[in-house]
């Protein structure tokens, strides 16, 4: 039973833990130049260090939920922050790079254990009046999150090491511990059967398929590499047979995606994962290995896209629901994709630094745009009883588009720079600071193309969104909005 308590509380308690771990998904990114010259190694294996962490994270996340369900969501989600504190401090003591890549493994590990009990503690002790408020202010947080990090990591970088964006979540995790286990309630708990069978299949499709991307230039696209690729590709395909013919408890239930808002806007939420891991990868290598930008510096860079998401996030939250579903997402993927181009345009030695910190601003516009006016279209229509397995296919989805993205991201990069005439496993020893005039043109060229990568992914999105169709019921309407389904307006 619930024990009953102002669910606004637990929901304080709940962000502190959730925004540490999305803070991890890109706070990398401003660290990476710092990592690859302390610990001697090169782009595509710093990059594996958040590969891992989202791979780790994508997989797990939609047997999580249910163990939740089973063993009670403040317990699982207890145990996640437990794992993922611990971890944080295995990443910062870490000595090599293989060690890292480890333990941010298992710090994804607990962080796929956090984030469906979050939403099952939302969905669960907020009354249907109250979900979409509750969800816009979560939405706001979380979306933040994913901005501020960059920021945050410059500053602990330039100021203590890279070590400290991991040390950090130290002393979170036990103030998050000790919030959680006062002010979150303890719920009712359900059984579930689990699909193991479903588990392996997709942990060892989404395997094979991001290893071979990522690894694909380093090893020259061989017949290994093609061969892993396609193994992943069947062994996915393998999967979506398998969830089809089961008619127990499938992992992912298909009957969800016959709903064509849910369908589209799991499309939308990929690329948006897609295009947050390959858009920060080259713009802080560009940043700080070509203009010479300490990482707090670079992390100011994109201050105002956070500003902006945080600011226009409640103005775009109280009309999204008296629109048509397709305006806000359309034309948020749209002015995105359009920053993202001209970015990549302006990726020079030599361009003006603040035009790019400007036209952020329409970035963070766009972000407002598009978090939780997607996610609000993807599951209005659902039935509350398809709650938790919606949330957990949208979470999963949104992680899956993360992973590949930054798996394709590293081969790109890998990829322009040699050929441009660069080693990749020689920037290391350079990429910590302003690179040699020589070579700043040729890695701001592979830096540039590479940008194109998230422009394109977002344009996926221009697509999806315009198939929006207008709900089944309306704002107004105190039966449908019982039936509304929230899901992470950021996840």
């Amino acid at each position: 039973m619930t024990t009953q308590r102002n669910p606004w509380l637990a929901l304080g308690a709940l962000v502190v833990g959730f925004f540490m771990i999305l803070l991890d998904m890109t706070i990398v990114a401003v660290a990476n130049p710092a990592i690859m010259t302390d610990l001697h190694t090169d782009i595509n294996k710093v990059i594996w260090v958040t590969s891992a962490y989202l791979l780790a994270y994508a997989v797990p996340l939609l047997i999580t939920g249910r163990l939740g369900d089973r063993v009670g969501p403040k317990n699982i989600y207890l145990i996640g922050l437990v794992v993922f504190t611990l971890s944080s401090l295995w990443c910062g003591l870490s000595g090599s790079i293989e060690m890292l890549i480890a333990a941010r493994a298992v710090q994804g590990l607990g962080a796929a254990l956090m984030t469906p009990q979050t939403m099952a503690v939302i969905t669960r002790t907020f009354p249907p009046h109250q979900r979409g408020a509750a969800m816009g202010a979560w939405g706001g947080v979380a979306g933040l999150a994913t901005l501020v990090g960059p920021i945050l990591g410059g500053v602990l970088v330039d100021g203590l090491g890279w070590n400290w964006i991991f040390y950090i979540n130290v002393p979170i995790g036990v103030i998050a511990f000790a919030l959680a286990w006062v002010l979150v309630p303890k719920l009712e708990t359900h059984r579930h059967k689990f699909d193991l069978t479903g588990v392996a299949l997709s942990a060892v499709g989404m395997l094979l398929l991001v290893f071979g991307i990522q690894e694909g230039n380093d090893r020259h696209w061989d017949a290994t590499i093609w061969g892993l690729i396609i193994a992943g590709v069947l062994v996915l395909g393998v999967f979506l047979y398998t969830q089809a013919r089961n008619t127990g408890e499938p992992l992912v239930p298909l009957s969800l995606f016959r709903e064509r808002n849910f369908a589209l806007a799991n499309l939308g939420i990929a690329a948006m994962g897609a295009t947050m891991t390959t858009l920060m990868v080259p713009a802080y290598f560009w940043l700080e290995a070509v203009r010479g930008y300490t990482p707090s510096q670079s992390g100011l860079v994109f201050a105002p896209m956070a500003v902006a998401t945080g600011i226009f996030g409640p103005i775009v939250g109280k009309i999204s629901d008296r629109m048509n579903p397709k305006v806000l997402p359309t034309l948020g993927f749209a002015v995105f994709s359009a920053v993202v181009f001209t970015y990549a345009a302006m990726m020079t030695p030599h361009s003006p630094i603040a035009v790019f910190m400007i036209i952020g601003v329409a970035s963070g516009f766009a972000n407002a745009c598009i978090w939780a006016p997607l996610a609000s279209t993807a599951t209005r229509n659902l039935p509350i009883q398809q709650a938790g397995a919606a949330a957990g296919v949208y979470n999963t989805t949104r992680q899956i588009g993360s992973v590949l993205g930054s798996a394709a991201i590293s081969a790109l990069v890998s990829s322009r720079v040699s050929a441009q005439g660069l080693v990749t496993g020689k920037m290391s020893e350079g990429a910590g600071s302003h690179i040699p005039a020589a070579l700043a043109g040729k890695f701001s060229t592979a830096l540039s193309q590479s940008m194109l990568l998230p422009g394109f992914i977002l344009l996926i999105g221009v697509v999806a969104s315009i198939g929006f169709v207008r709900s089944k019921s309306t704002p107004a309407a105190a039966p449908a909005q019982q039936d509304a389904v929230p899901v992470d307006a950021a996840h």
